[in-house]
Formats: C-alpha cells, sequence, structure tokens
C-alpha cells in the first residue's frame, strides 16, 4: 500500500504541478512581490491536502504562538520534502535557502526563481556564506523570513548531520531571533523512495532562540540541541 500510496500521490503532483508552475510563470511577473508569495502559498496548500488525502499524510502544529509578529530566521530539521510545503504554507513571505541546483528543474525551478530564494553553491562553502549573509540580510529588511535546513541535505530518521552556523551568523547580524522547527516528516515521507506511509506528522515549533551578544556556535548549538531533542520524541505512523 505505501507504494501504491506514492504512486496516486505523484500521478497527481506531477501534472498539477506542470500547470501551477506555468500559471506561475505567466503571472509571475504581472503580480506584487507579496501576491507572488500568497500564490506559492497556496500552491503549498494545495500539495498538503493531495499528500493528506491520497497518501493519508495529516500533521499537527505545535507552538504556532511561537512564531514573532516580524520576520526572523527560521531553523528546521530536513527529513523530506514536506516539510519545505508544511513552512512554504505557514510562513509567508519568505526566502528559502537551498541548493542553486534546485533552480534548473523545470517548471518547479522556473517558478522558485520569482520567489527571492537564497540559492547557494554548496561546493564553495566561503561564497556561499558571504551570499546567506548578503541575500539574508536583504530578505529580512524586506519584510521576509528566511527559511535554513542547516543541516544541509535530506537525513533520514535517526541519522545525524552537523549543523551548518550560517544561519546563527545571519540572526546575529540582523539582530533576530532563531526559531527552531521540529517535525518527523521522515517518518511518513521517507527520502529516495516513491513510498508514502500513512500517519500524523507532528510540527513544533520552539520558543525563539536568542542571538544578540552570542557566538555563532553556541547558538547554533542551542538551535540544534533543541531540534534533536524535540524530534527523538516524536513519531508519526501508528504502533
Amino acid at each position: 500500500m505505501p507504494w501504491i500510496r506514492g504512486v496516486l500521490f505523484y500521478a497527481l503532483y506531477g501534472p498539477g504541478m506542470v500547470v501551477y508552475t506555468t500559471l506561475f510563470l505567466v503571472l509571475g511577473p504581472l503580480l506584487t512581490a507579496r501576491s507572488r508569495h500568497a500564490l506559492a502559498q497556496r500552491l503549498a496548500g494545495a500539495i498538503l491536502t493531495t499528500a493528506r488525502t491520497v497518501a493519508g499524510i495529516r500533521y499537527r502544529i505545535h507552538g504556532r504562538e511561537n512564531l514573532p509578529d516580524t520576520p526572523c530566521v527560521v531553523c528546521a530539521n530536513h527529513e523530506s520534502a514536506w516539510e519545505t510545503y508544511l513552512l512554504g504554507w505557514l510562513i509567508q513571505p519568505q526566502s528559502a535557502v537551498l541548493k542553486k541546483e534546485l533552480l534548473a528543474i523545470p517548471f518547479y525551478g522556473w517558478a522558485v526563481r520569482h520567489l527571492a530564494p537564497i540559492a547557494i553553491d554548496r561546493n564553495r562553502p566561503t561564497t556561499a556564506i558571504k551570499q546567506l549573509l548578503r541575500q539574508g540580510s536583504e530578505a529580512l529588511k524586506a519584510g521576509r523570513w528566511v527559511v535554513i535546513y542547516p543541516e544541509g541535505t535530506r537525513v533520514r530518521p535517526g541519522e545525524t548531520v552537523r549543523y551548518n552556523k550560517g544561519a546563527a551568523s545571519l540572526a546575529i547580524r540582523n539582530g533576530v531571533p532563531i526559531v527552531p522547527v521540529a517535525h518527523n516528516a521522515g517518518d511518513c515521507w521517507p527520502r529516495g523512495t516513491v513510498a508514502k506511509y500513512p500517519g500524523t506528522v507532528q510540527v513544533v515549533l520552539g520558543p525563539p532562540i536568542p542571538t544578540q551578544g552570542r557566538r555563532p556556535d553556541d547558538v547554533m548549538a542551542d538551535v540544534e540541541s533543541w531540534i534533536r531533542k524535540t524530534r527523538n520524541g516524536l513519531s508519526a505512523r501508528p504502533s
């Protein structure tokens, strides 16, 4: 059944993405920046609805009250594509930090270019951090949230990858806190497979972590500790 659910999901997801992103590409240049982000939010919501209806992937959000009234940096663990849609629906307008290769994906990448992403080259770390600090600062000053997955790539549940401290450096430079987000999307939408498993993804937004007057290493240690500890207590699939 997980494979059947996955095949059915992608049978709807693929054509739907082509249609929606084509519409986005046509209308995007005619819309304001805020309207483009609102359109992307609708697409993310449609994908979440499809995943719930076809694959049985539901979700529950805890801690919405921890989101500040003004944009800041958001850091989340990265287990699948699902959380990118959830945060794309929950937090707008946003500039998401992603690898530049994604912008070359037909339709999806072409549309994302209109959403002010921060596309970095992971093969050039020094250039990447400079780009993050510059473009991330511009995004925050323009009133956009900056969403970062500090692991840098999708990680299977139970695996650990060192967190990049770029998010902390950006937050410190701009005097804003970091909101940590933990979830267990990988239990239902595992990386590297078409299979989709029914269950309820738990998404937890933690209290903002202060950054002013602190060292990036210390801030990131707090972010990583909170996300890992919270993630370890979550389970999405029925036992």
